[in-house]
C-alpha cells in the first residue's frame, strides 16, 4: 500500500473556514464484508478496528451537547458494529436524523436477518453504494456476485417502502467512477439509473449521488502503482470551481474515527490530518468543545480538489446539482 499523504501535502488549495456544526459523521470501524477497489478507507473482512462502547457514548453525548441534527454512520460496513442498533435507536429516540452508508450486500447476509426491517422501523435514511447499474462493472469494482446481492437488497428495501413516493423512507444510491476520471453529470446519470433499474428490475429510489474518487488509501495506492497519480491530481486541480467552496460538507460537519479522534472530514481522517482547529496533534472527542469550531480553519491538502472539481463532490453528491 502506497502512502499518498506526502504527495498531497504541497497544495495551494484556498483557505476555508467552519460554519456552525450540524452533522457528526462517525466511522464505526474498518470491518466490512467487501474489499472494493475504490475504497478510500481500505476496509475489508479482516479489519478488526471497531469503536468501543465508551467512545460511542461520547459520540451520543456530543450529539446532545452540540444539538446535532444528523448522525451520519459509515465504516467499513457500519451495520457490522455490535452496537449499531443501540446507537441508531438511541439517536432516533433523541430526534436525531440517522444516515446509514450501506453497501447493500450486508442486508442479504444471513448473519444480519431483520436488519432491513430495523432500518425501516427506525426511519433511517439509507445511502447505498451501487457504482453502476450494469452487473459487469459493479462486480469488477466490488467483487463477484455483489451486483446480484445489491439488487436483492434494493428490492427488499422497496418492499418495506424505501424509495416509494410519500413513504418517508429515503433511499439514495451512490455512484463512483471506475477509474481516474471525474463522475458524469449527476442529474443525467440519475435518470439513466432510474430508467434502467425500474424497467429491468422494478427497483425505485429517491436520489443518485455521484462522488469523485479520492487519491488516497486503496484508490490512491492503485493510481501510484499504475503511474496515474500525478495525472489524476492534475485533472482534479485543473477542474477546480470556486463556486463549489460554499457547499463543501466539511463546513458544517466533523468526522470521528473509531478511536474517537476528530477530523475535518472523512478523507482527512484517512490521511490522519488533524482537525484544523486543534492545537494538539490529534484531538479526541472527549476534549472537543464544539463552541470553538465555528469560524475555525479547516485542514486542507491537494486531495481537497476532488471535492471542488467539476460539478463538485460531497457525501451528499454533486454540489452544483442541489
Amino acid at each position: 500500500m502506497h502512502d499518498t499523504r506526502p504527495l498531497l501535502s504541497n497544495s495551494d488549495f484556498p483557505a476555508i473556514f467552519r460554519k456552525p456544526l450540524e452533522i457528526l459523521q462517525v466511522n464505526l470501524g474498518y470491518l466490512c464484508n467487501l474489499s472494493c477497489v475504490h475504497c478510500h478507507v481500505n476496509a475489508g473482512p479482516k479489519r478488526t478496528e471497531l469503536m468501543g462502547l465508551e467512545t460511542l457514548e461520547q459520540v451520543l453525548a456530543l450529539a446532545d451537547s452540540a444539538n446535532i441534527q444528523t448522525l451520519d454512520l459509515t465504516g467499513g460496513a457500519p451495520e457490522m458494529h455490535p452496537e449499531f442498533r443501540y446507537l441508531v435507536r438511541t439517536a432516533r429516540d433523541r430526534g436525531v436524523k440517522v444516515i446509514d452508508r450501506c453497501n447493500l450486500t450486508i442486508l442479504e447476509d444471513p448473519h444480519y436477518v431483520g436488519l432491513s426491517e430495523f432500518l425501516a422501523e427506525q426511519q433511517v435514511e439509507i445511502t447505498a453504494s451501487l457504482p453502476c447499474y450494469l452487473e459487469e462493472n459493479v462486480d469488477k469494482q466490488r467483487g463477484k456476485g455483489v451486483f446480484k446481492d445489491s439488487l436483492a437488497a434494493l428490492q427488499r428495501l422497496n418492499r418495506l417502502g424505501y424509495g416509494q413516493q410519500d413513504s418517508g423512507l429515503q433511499l439514495n444510491l451512490v455512484f463512483n467512477p471506475q477509474g481516474a476520471v471525474l463522475p458524469p453529470d449527476q442529474q443525467n446519470l440519475e435518470q439513466a439509473y432510474k430508467q434502467h433499474l425500474k424497467q429491468n428490475y422494478n427497483i425505485v429510489f429517491n436520489r443518485l449521488y455521484v462522488i469523485t474518487n479520492m487519491p488516497i488509501q486503496r484508490f490512491g495506492s492503485m493510481l501510484v502503482g499504475q503511474g496515474q497519480f500525478d495525472a489524476y491530481l492534475d485533472l482534479l486541480r485543473n477542474s477546480f470551481r470556486a463556486d463549489n467552496l460554499d457547499g463543501l460538507m466539511c463546513l458544517n460537519s466533523i468526522s470521528i474515527d473509531w478511536q474517537g479522534y476528530v477530523y475535518d472530514c472523512d478523507f482527512n481522517q484517512m490521511l490522519t490530518m488533524s482537525l484544523g482547529a486543534s492545537i494538539k496533534p490529534r484531538l479526541h472527542i472527549s476534549d472537543l468543545n464544539p463552541d470553538n469550531l465555528s469560524g475555525a480553519a479547516i485542514a486542507t491538502a491537494a486531495h481537497c480538489y476532488g471535492c471542488t472539481a467539476g460539478q463538485g463532490s460531497s457525501c451528499g453528491g454533486a454540489l452544483t446539482a442541489k
